[in-house]
């Protein structure tokens, strides 16, 4: 059941994907994030309130927040690097840090202790979610990319590797409560980005609606996270839920009718194997 909690994130998280980076080029980034964060604070609030059980104490309502605090930094470096239309750097580079990072930290400082299959996955998931998340004819735009997209990138993996590890520290008997204490330091994190110029909130109601609809659609992502997180290693569950990237590769083959490079079908094919290695370990 944990495979396919983190698996149910990895594709919320992709469809976040897709939608954000779309909508981030009508729209100023931060307002696309902080719209964002407080629709998933709606969602986050009341799933935790219907949730059954639930007794968060206060170590677990931090973790929770520091985790809130790695999604606004996260998502705001994300959209800022996508708004400068270096996709081919800001996808691939946060993908990959933000997998990355969290096995460091699990294995490292939290004692995980992976199964082989799952070790020979999470070695097979790294260059696959590279291969996936990199663009079309990405070959030339990345090499003349300024070092502050590359910045961005990196920042905003860093980002997603502090939600991930964070939020796992979080106990079983929380609830749902650690999410939503993350959508509120979520919304704090973006609004000084905001605040100083309140013209950058401007946009159309329907812009507005669907950048709210996509942070509710991101807290179900890290709701599916938290209970994969309790039921698998940290470090299985987190690679896991990483494979977002694969989602807007298949949604732009579905809906927008792109075709496929065959470099990232061999991320694909490789994300594949790894996800039944890492299933099995």
């Amino acid at each position: 059941m944990g495979t396919v909690l983190a698996l149910a994130s990895a594709c919320c998280y992709g469809v976040v994907d897709f939608g954000g980076g779309l909508l981030a080029r009508r729209a100023h980034f931060a307002a696309v994030a902080l719209l964002g964060q407080v629709g998933g604070l709606l969602v986050a609030a009341a799933a935790a309130t219907l949730a059954p059980g639930g007794a968060p104490g206060l170590a677990d309502l931090a973790w929770g927040a520091l985790s809130g605090v790695g999604t606004g930094v996260g998502m705001v470096f994300l959209f800022r690097g996508l708004t400068h239309g270096a996709m081919a750097v800001v996808v691939p580079v946060s993908a990959v840090s933000g997998v990355a990072l969290p096995v460091l930290v699990g294995v490292l400082l939290l004692g995980d202790r992976p199964a082989a299959p799952a070790w020979i996955g999470i070695a097979l998931a790294v260059p696959a979610l590279w291969l996936v998340a990199r663009p079309t004819g990405a070959g030339g735009g990345a090499a003349g990319c300024a070092p502050a997209t590359a910045v961005d990138a990196l920042v905003a993996g860093v980002g997603v590797a502090v939600q991930y590890v964070a939020l796992a520290q979080a106990g079983p008997d929380a609830g749902i409560w650690p999410v939503a204490a993350g959508r509120v330091t979520a919304v704090l994190t973006v609004l000084p980005l905001v605040l100083p110029d309140v013209s950058r909130l401007r946009m159309g109601a329907r812009d507005a609606l669907a950048a709210g609809a996509l942070g509710m659609v991101a807290a179900a992502a890290l709701v599916c996270y938290l209970l994969a997180a309790h039921q698998r290693l940290m470090v299985v569950a987190v690679v896991l839920a990483s494979f977002y990237p694969a989602i807007p590769v298949l949604l732009g083959v579905a809906v927008l009718r792109e075709r496929v490079a065959p470099p990232q079908v061999a991320g694909l094919v490789g994300a594949a194997a790894a996800v039944g290695l890492l299933s099995a370990g």
